[in-house]
C-alpha cells in the first residue's frame, strides 16, 4: 500500500476520519480540484495545500519546509483514493458513469497495467461501494474526460497499442539482418527504418532484437553489440574524452554509436556539473528582469589599467624570485568602479550557473544545457584570475613584511595566495568595501594564525638550520611573539590607510591594539563613547 510522504497531510488525513461525510466529500472535491491545478516544477507551502482543502487557515502551525509539486502530486493522489475509501458512497447512486479498472481497461483497448500508468500521470480515482458490497478503485466519467482532454496524444497511443505475436517478432529479426548486412546500416537506423515500416515503437523492436540475441548467441544480429555500459567503462570513457581522444577513436573503441557516446559523455558531464560546489554572495539585482543585459552586457578589460609599480616592497632579489614576481610590475590594478563591476559579474555568473544547473535532467541530459552552465563558469573563472593576478603584488607586500628571510618568503607569498582565493570567494562586494581592504585583513589574519604553528615544525628548518635545531626550539616561542607583533602591526597599518580617524580610535583602543604585545591597552565600548561624545550601542556599530 503506498504512503503518503508528506507528514502534514498525512496528519490531515488522520483528522478529517473524524468529520461528518458531508464535509469530507466537499474535501475530497476541494482535494481533486487542487490535484488539476498542481505544477510539478513548483514548490507549495502545507498552508496553501491545507487551506484548498478544507477552506480554513492554520494557526500556530509550526514552519515546514516547502513541498515539492511532483512530491505533493503524488501525494494527493493517495490521499483522494484514501478518502474516498472512508466515504465509499454507492457505485449505483452517481449521477454519472463510474468504470472499475478493468471495465475502463476495456473500454479503451487497453491493458489494466497502462491504466495504472494512467493515474500516475493524471487520471483521479476513488473508492466506490458496488452492489457485491466490495470497495474497488474506479474512475468517475467526468475525470476521465478531462483526462481525456489533458492528454489525447497519450490516449491516441495506448489505442494503437499491440502485443508483438511470434509472426511479428520474426518479421522484425528478419528485415533487422537485411538491413544491417545488405544495406551496412547502423543499429539505430535500421531499428528506425523496421518501426516506421510496421508502425511498431522504437522500444519494442529494440527489446525484440535485444532479446533474440539472448536467446541466440550465435545469430545475433549486431556483431558488436555491446550489450549495457557499466559506470567503470563509462568513467574510463569519460576520462578519454577529457584527455583529447576524438569521439570516432572512442565510438572503434567501446563499439558504440556515436549517438551512444555523446550520450555517456553528457551524463558523466552533467554528474559533475551537479557534484561541483558553486557558491556566490547573492544580490537583489540579479533578480531584475533585465539583469543579465545590465550586467553581462559590458565586459570589464582590466587591461587599460596596466601601471608600472615602483613600490619597495618589491625591490627584491630577482634571482630569488619565480618568474610571475618577476612580472607583477607590469600586472593590472584596478580602481573601485572596475573591482565592483568584476565582482558583480563574477558572482552573477555563478549564479546563472547555479541557476541553469536545476534543470538538469539525468535520464535525458541536453548538451545545450551543459554547454550554458559550463561558459557560466569558464567565464566566472577567468574573472577570477584577473582579480588574483591584481592583488599579487597586496599578497607580496603582506609577505615582504612578516618574511625572516628570502626562503620564508616564498612559503608566506604561497600561503597569501590561498587566502587571497578564499577572500574572493568570500567577499561581498555590495558593502561597498574595497577588495584591498578585505583581503588584507584575511591575509595578515591568516599570517598571523599558520606561520607560529610553521615556525615550530623540524620539516620546515632549512639544512643549515637543521644543527642549530636545539637552539630554534628553545627560541621557538620568542620567535612566535615576533611573529604575531609584526601581524599586529600590518593590522594597524591596514586601518590607517583605509579607515577614518575616527573609526581608526575605535578599532584601536577597543581591540588593544595599542601598547605592546605583552600588555595590551583596551578599552570599553562605554569608555570610548565617552571620549568621542557617542552612545555605546552607536560605537557597537
Amino acid at each position: 500500500m503506498q504512503r503518503i510522504k508528506t507528514p502534514n497531510l498525512a496528519q490531515l488525513l488522520m483528522e478529517l476520519r473524524f468529520a461528518p461525510i458531508q464535509k469530507r466529500r466537499k474535501q475530497l472535491e476541494a482535494a481533486e480540484k487542487l490535484y488539476t491545478i498542481i505544477d510539478k516544477d513548483t514548490e507549495y507551502p502545507f498552508e496553501f495545500v491545507c487551506f484548498r482543502i478544507t477552506g480554513f487557515h492554520l494557526k500556530n502551525l509550526p514552519s515546514a519546509p516547502l513541498i515539492k509539486g511532483d512530491v505533493l502530486a503524488e501525494d494527493l493522489r493517495v490521499f483522494i483514493a484514501r478518502l474516498s475509501s472512508q466515504i465509499a458512497p454507492l457505485a449505483s447512486e452517481q449521477d454519472q458513469t463510474v468504470y472499475t479498472t478493468e471495465e475502463l481497461a476495456k473500454t479503451f483497448k487497453v491493458s489494466t497495467k497502462t491504466i495504472d500508468r494512467w493515474r500516475k500521470r493524471g487520471l483521479i480515482a476513488r473508492k466506490f461501494l458496488f452492489d457485491d458490497g466490495r470497495k474497488r478503485i474506479s474512475f468517475l466519467q467526468s475525470s476521465v474526460n478531462r483526462f481525456m482532454r489533458e492528454n489525447p496524444g497519450l490516449v491516441k497511443n495506448a489505442k494503437i497499442f499491440k502485443r508483438l505475436t511470434k509472426t511479428d517478432k520474426e518479421l522484425i529479426i528478419k528485415k533487422a539482418v537485411e538491413l544491417h548486412t545488405k544495406k551496412k546500416m547502423s543499429r539505430y537506423q535500421t531499428i528506425e527504418k523496421i518501426s516506421s515500416e510496421l508502425g511498431i515503437s522504437h522500444e519494442a523492436v529494440r527489446y525484440t532484437l535485444l532479446n533474440y540475441g539472448k536467446a541466440n548467441p550465435k545469430k545475433v544480429v549486431f556483431n558488436n553489440s555491446p550489450g549495457v555500459i557499466n559506470s567503470a567503462v563509462a568513467a574510463e570513457l569519460y576520462k578519454l574524452y577529457k584527455q583529447g581522444s576524438g569521439i570516432e577513436e572512442l565510438k572503434n573503441r567501446f563499439r558504440r554509436s556515436k549517438s551512444s557516446i555523446y550520450r555517456i559523455i553528457n551524463k558523466r558531464r552533467a554528474r559533475s556539473l551537479l557534484a561541483k560546489r558553486v557558491e556566490f554572495i547573492d544580490s537583489e539585482e540579479f533578480f531584475a528582469p533585465d539583469a543579465e543585459q545590465k550586467i553581462l552586457s559590458n565586459p570589464v578589460d582590466a587591461r587599460n589599467s596596466i601601471v608600472s609599480n615602483g613600490s619597495s616592497s618589491l625591490e627584491l632579489a630577482e634571482e630569488s624570485l619565480p618568474r610571475y614576481l618577476r612580472t607583477l610590475k607590469k600586472a593590472a590594478v584596478l580602481n573601485r568602479q572596475q573591482e565592483l563591476e568584476l565582482f558583480r559579474r563574477y558572482n552573477y555568473l555563478k549564479y546563472r550557473a547555479c541557476l541553469v544547473r536545476t534543470k538538469i535532467n539525468l535520464s535525458n541530459v541536453s548538451s545545450t544545457l551543459l554547454k550554458q552552465i559550463e561558459d557560466y563558469l569558464e567565464q566566472a573563472e577567468t574573472i577570477k584570475n584577473t582579480i588574483i593576478e591584481a592583488n599579487l603584488r597586496l599578497v607580496v607586500s603582506i609577505a615582504n613584511k612578516h618574511a625572516a628571510s628570502d626562503t620564508d618568503l616564498l612559503d608566506l607569498i604561497s600561503e597569501g595566495n590561498f587566502s587571497l582565493m578564499r577572500a574572493i570567494e568570500k567577499f561581498d562586494y555590495t558593502r561597498g568595501v574595497r577588495f584591498g581592504t578585505y583581503a588584507s585583513w584575511a591575509v595578515v589574519k591568516d599570517f598571523a594564525r599558520k606561520i607560529p604553528a610553521e615556525a615550530g615544525r623540524p620539516d620546515k628548518a632549512t639544512a643549515t638550520s637543521v644543527t642549530n635545531l636545539d637552539r630554534n626550539l628553545r627560541t621557538a616561542a620568542t620567535a612566535d611573539v615576533e611573529v604575531v607583533e609584526r601581524a599586529r602591526k600590518s593590522l594597524i597599518h591596514v586601518i590607517r590607510n583605509n579607515l577614518d580617524q575616527r573609526e581608526q580610535f575605535i578599532i584601536i583602543n577597543h581591540f588593544g591594539l595599542i601598547g605592546s604585545l605583552i600588555r595590551k591597552k583596551k578599552k570599553t565600548l562605554q569608555q570610548i563613547g565617552e571620549e568621542l561624545g557617542l552612545s555605546k550601542e552607536r560605537v557597537r556599530q
